[in-house]
């Protein structure tokens, strides 16, 4: 204990001073981080604490992440993508028709029925929402539309 104490007291004279934090306890973990290091925690063989440790991750949340991959609620979501629309019998389109004979889109009403949402984009486009959507849906179309 003596010998601590001296080591202490020589590293203060000296003016060095080493701080020992530890592990920063707000790390953020994308799914496909946590994902990958259950998948490593599970292969066969895999020693749980050593994978904790080689990750820096707590013990404790590795169970959490484990847990919540056996339950099937941490999973990558597929990417959000554009389908293929054909529509029959469309009037021609703006980029058809000469500029001449373009005319401005008619005026929308200013109120939405009572069972929809409308949502105006910064480009001045509008997307209207019925009631019935799931809430999945519309947050792949709006990280869709925000690029």
């Amino acid at each position: 204990m003596r010998a601590i104490v001296e080591a202490l007291v020589r590293t203060m004279l000296d003016g060095r001073i080493e701080i020992i934090t530890g592990r920063d306890r707000r790390r953020r973990w994308s799914i496909a981080d946590k994902l990958r290091i259950v998948a490593e925690a599970e292969e066969p063989g895999a020693c749980f604490a050593h994978v904790a440790d080689r990750n820096e991750v707590s013990r404790g949340l590795l169970w959490n992440w484990r847990a919540h991959v056996r339950r099937g609620t941490l999973r990558l979501d597929p990417p959000a993508s554009f389908l293929p629309v054909h529509v029959a019998g469309a009037a021609p389109t703006a980029r058809s028709r000469p500029a001449d004979t373009m005319q401005p889109a008619p005026p929308t009403p200013q109120t939405a029925p009572a069972d929809q949402i409308e949502i105006e984009l910064p480009d001045g486009s509008r997307l209207r929402v019925g009631a019935q959507v799931s809430l999945v849906a519309l947050r792949r179309v709006v990280a869709v539309l925000r690029g």
